[in-house]
């Protein structure tokens, strides 16, 4: 598939661009100004590493995947051991998007999440003893034991929540990039520069936004294609093309290859905090599951899944880094053990964690405890005794 980008200028710039579809037919596509250079391929890359991919980097990269993926693996393990409940939707396949965008960003930069949230709270940095703990629903959980699986928050690393309605992490995002940009427009501090990537499914703008959607080609059980409305003489619905009609580029990227969603996040990033508005990114991955736990995952092909298995992003920048010596088979070999390690500890500490209080359930509903309301007695309800510890009558 071509991967097609699209630069914001004036209404009076827009031309028309043609390109040539997958039957063969001229379409004529509306863009606004000229085509962003392409991210290079891990496959296609000449033998030349990019410049920007050092040892360090890609350290990173691939340390973040592999946390990533072990993790999820690790959530269904102690789901099926009955120390989750609920819904739990795993991320395994898509790691390539959550690593090439958020560890393109700045520890000051914001990200919104989905209810598939636990990866992108991973690479935004929140500890994997946080989010185990929250997944078993302890008290040392990131959000006390009160979010569980789709509903992450951390204020201290700019993660801004997941959220289990679709694209209802997406106003939250603009209220992000907004406070940015009123900073910097209007108060004047000119170091006010952050910016917000707001990620979302593939069924549902400030000038420090990107908008990344984690085509997983699948809406639960039904197909993308049957799913999302089409794309102007397109055989298939292409989310990105959208972007023009709301004033902002689209692009489309292999969410396969963390090469080459890095090299797109770090073009939107700059230009979003440059103050030269949102990008729409298209990133078309595969989740290796079920659309959660609880989901036995009969409604796709097993010719679909291996083709997507075969793309793995994880194995397949592993073989890079060896091949262009950017870490030894024996240097991953130690940071994999590493990663594990980590994963195992967070387990343990998961188990040992305390369960959170009853009390705990009273705290963070109302600013002002008054909104309680008033008991028969005519004392404000939170004044009762053992209001505090949940102990007390509630009606």
């Amino acid at each position: 598939m071509l991967h097609r980008g699209l630069s914001t200028l004036k209404p009076q710039q827009q031309q028309q661009r043609c390109t040539r579809g997958s039957a063969g037919m001229r379409l004529r596509v509306s863009a606004v100004a000229s085509v962003p250079k392409q991210a290079p391929s891990i496959a296609s890359t000449n033998g030349k590493v990019p410049s920007n991919m050092t040892p360090e980097v890609a350290k990173d990269l691939y340390r973040d995947m592999y946390l990533g993926r072990e993790f999820e693996e690790m959530c269904a393990q102690m789901y099926y051991r009955g120390k989750m409940f609920g819904f739990v939707h795993l991320y395994c396949g898509q790691e390539a998007v959550s690593t090439g965008v958020i560890r393109a960003m700045r520890k000051d930069d914001h990200v919104c999440s989905t209810y598939r949230d636990h990866v992108h709270a991973l690479s935004k940095g929140v500890s994997a003893r946080e989010i185990m703990a929250e997944l078993f629903g302890k008290k040392t959980g990131v959000c006390r034991g009160q979010g569980g699986s789709m509903h992450m928050f951390s204020a201290k690393n700019n993660f801004l929540g997941g959220y289990a309605f679709i694209g209802e992490g997406i106003p939250i995002g603009l209220g992000a990039a907004f406070q940015a940009k009123y900073k910097k427009d209007v108060l004047g501090i000119e170091t006010s520069d952050s910016v917000t990537a707001s990620f979302f499914g593939d069924v549902p703008a400030t000038s420090h936004n990107i908008f990344v959607v984690e085509n997983n080609k699948w809406a639960i059980g039904m197909q993308h294609t049957r799913a999302t409305s089409g794309s102007w003489q397109d055989e298939e619905p292409h989310i990105y093309k959208k972007g023009p009609a709301f004033g902002m580029p689209g692009i489309h990227v292999d969410g396969m290859d963390v090469m080459k969603v890095r090299e797109v996040a770090m073009e939107a990033v700059a230009r979003a905090r440059r103050g030269d508005g949102p990008t729409l990114i298209e990133a078309e991955t595969y989740r290796y599951r079920g659309h959660s736990l609880a989901d036995p995952d009969e409604m796709r092909s097993k010719d679909e899944k291996a083709h997507y298995a075969a793309r793995d992003p994880i194995p397949k920048f592993r073989s890079y880094m060896i091949d262009n010596s950017l870490m030894s088979e024996a240097d991953i070999k130690a940071l994999e053990a590493e990663v594990m390690e980590e994963i195992e500890d967070s387990v343990r500490f998961a188990e040992e964690s305390p369960k959170p209080e009853k009390g705990q359930l009273l705290e963070n509903v109302f600013s002002d405890p008054r909104g309680f309301g008033i008991a028969p007695d005519g004392r404000y309800r939170y004044e009762l005794p053992g209001f505090s510890s949940g102990t007390a009558a509630v009606s």
